[in-house]
C-alpha cells in the first residue's frame, strides 16, 4: 500500500491538473470501490471547481467549491492517469503498469480545460467519499488522528508526551495513526534505523524521568522527518504498486538501509550486523540487531 512518500508524490503530480480546474464532466463506470461511491456521486461533482488538493496522512482530499471535499484513497492498487481528451498519450501514471486494462478505469474526471484524469484499481481496496469540508476533523476517517510527521506539531516534544509511560516498543508507537498520521511499515523502519533505536525498544524509555525528551527522541523524531523528505524527494519508493508522475518508478528503494533486506551485511559503517526481519503484530520489521539498541 503506498505510504505518505508515495501519496505526497501523487498529490504533487495531479495537483497542476487540478487546482483551479472545473470538473465538467465526471464518470462512474461502477456503482463502488471498496464502498458504495457516495449518493448522487456524478451530480454533486460535476460543475465544481477543485479549490485545492491537500492530504493529510495517506488520504488526498480535493476541495470543492461547492463547500464539500472529496476524500480519495487508493487502496492497494489503485492509481491515477492524466491524459489530454481525444489524445491516447499519459501524462502522467500511478502505480502498477498491470493496471492499465481499461476495464479497471472506474471513475473519471474531465476538466474544463480538456485533461482527462482516471482511476483505476483492479482491486478495488481504494474508496471515495463526498463530506463536508466543515465536517472533515470530525469525520470518522480523521477525528482522533495525530499531527503529520512533517508539520510543525510533530516534533520531540510531542513525541515524548505521547510515549509517557508506554508499554508499547518503539514500532507499535509509530505506527499509531492517533499518534502520528501516515507512517508506515517502510519508513518506521528507516526512521528507526537512522535514529539507532531498536524496533523492540520501549516506548516509554524516550522521556528522561523528569517527563522531558530523551536525546533519542531529539534523534528519532529528526530522523523521521528528514527520512520522509528524502523519500519524498526521490518520489516514493516502488515495490510493486507504485509509480510516480512521469509514469517512471520511485527511487526511494535503492537507498533503503534496512527495509526488505533481512539477511545482508548492516550498511552502517564499522557495524558488522546482519539485518534481521522479525514479525510485529502482523507486520515484517527489518533491524540491525547490533547498531539499534
Amino acid at each position: 500500500m503506498p505510504e505518505l512518500p508515495e501519496v505526497e508524490t501523487v498529490r504533487l503530480g495531479l495537483a497542476p491538473v487540478l487546482v483551479g480546474r472545473l470538473l465538467a464532466r465526471v464518470e462512474n463506470r461502477r456503482a463502488d470501490l471498496r464502498f458504495a461511491l457516495p449518493d448522487k456521486f456524478v451530480e454533486r461533482l460535476t460543475g465544481t471547481t477543485v479549490v485545492s488538493l491537500n492530504r493529510r496522512a495517506k488520504y488526498l482530499i480535493a476541495e470543492l467549491s461547492s463547500g464539500e471535499a472529496l476524500v480519495m484513497h487508493l487502496g492497494m492498487t489503485g492509481r491515477f492517469t492524466i491524459s489530454r481528451s481525444g489524445a491516447p498519450e499519459i501524462i502522467g501514471m500511478y502505480d502498477r503498469e498491470t493496471g492499465a486494462d481499461g476495464k479497471h478505469d472506474h471513475i473519471v474526471f474531465h476538466t474544463g480545460d480538456d485533461h482527462v484524469v482516471t482511476y483505476n484499481d483492479p482491486r478495488r481496496f481504494g474508496f471515495m467519499l463526498l463530506v463536508k469540508s466543515a465536517d472533515l476533523a470530525a469525520h470518522a476517517m480523521f477525528a482522533g488522528m495525530g499531527p503529520e510527521p512533517l508539520g510543525p506539531e510533530f516534533d520531540a516534544a510531542y513525541l515524548a508526551a505521547r510515549a509517557m509511560g508506554k508499554k508499547v516498543n518503539l514500532k507499535s508507537l509509530l505506527m499509531d495513526q492517533r499518534v502520528i498520521a501516515g507512517l508506515g511499515n517502510i519508513y518506521v523502519c528507516e526512521a528507526l534505523f537512522c535514529a539507532d533505536l531498536s524496533p523492540l525498544r520501549p516506548a516509554k524509555s524516550l522521556c528522561a524521568r523528569n517527563g522531558q525528551a530523551h536525546t533519542r527522541c531529539d534523534k528519532l523524531a529528526a530522523a523521521v522527518k528528514s527520512v520522509l523528505r528524502d523519500a519524498i524527494k526521490a518520489g516514493g519508493s516502488t515495490l510493486k504498486d507504485y509509480r510516480h508522475a512521469d509514469g517512471k518508478s520511485g527511487l526511494y528503494q535503492k537507498t533503503f538501509r534496512v527495509y526488505d533486506r533481512a539477511g545482508e551485511p548492516c550498511l552502517r559503517p564499522g557495524c558488522s550486523g546482519i539485518i534481521k526481519r522479525i514479525v510485529q503484530t502482523g507486520r515484517s520489521t527489518f533491524y540491525c540487531p547490533k547498531c539499534q539498541k
